[in-house]
């Protein structure tokens, strides 16, 4: 019985091995200047290349530094990203764009899920967007996905 008990434990351990989370995210810039940045905490992810993690990203922030931008977007258009596996309904990824302050409207920005919730994301055009948070409980305008490993294009320039 024992060595039922630890064939089987090996056994979902390797599988579980085999298949990690993992969620890339990718930037589109079309603007022709600037460097898209991701960052995580004080950690820059990336300046501009896909970043793929082995496993959740969580509070992360992406902007297109213009040279007037601060470390963490201020005074620029933020993207907010935490990308999850979904472990229960409404625990999975949600990304959205922020303009409360310090943060301001500097450049046309838009994300889009895919390889899961193809067709969800959000824009933003102007200093008006009704997509963006413009103060803290502005909840509706997060974008959710509850799709394991499902990846993230940002946009700069529409």
């Amino acid at each position: 019985m024992f060595f039922t008990k630890t064939v089987v434990a090996l056994l979902a351990v390797a599988v579980a091995s085999v298949y990690a989370e993992t969620h890339t995210v990718t930037f589109a810039n079309n603007c022709g200047h600037g460097t898209p940045q991701l960052i995580q905490g004080t950690t820059v992810l990336s300046s501009g290349g896909a970043y793929t993690i082995g496993g959740p990203l969580r509070s992360a922030i992406a902007y297109l530094q213009t040279g007037s931008c601060g470390f963490n977007g201020e005074g620029c258009t933020m993207v907010e990203v935490t990308l999850v596996n979904p472990t229960s309904p409404g625990a999975g990824s949600s990304v959205d764009l922020t303009l409360i302050p310090p943060h301001a409207f500097s450049v046309t920005t838009g994300f889009g899920y895919y390889n899961g919730c193809n067709n969800s994301g959000a824009d933003c055009t102007s200093a008006s967007c009704p997509t963006a948070f413009k103060v803290s409980d502005d909840t509706q305008v997060q974008v959710q996905c509850e799709v394991n490993d499902v990846d993230l294009v940002i946009t700069f320039c529409l």
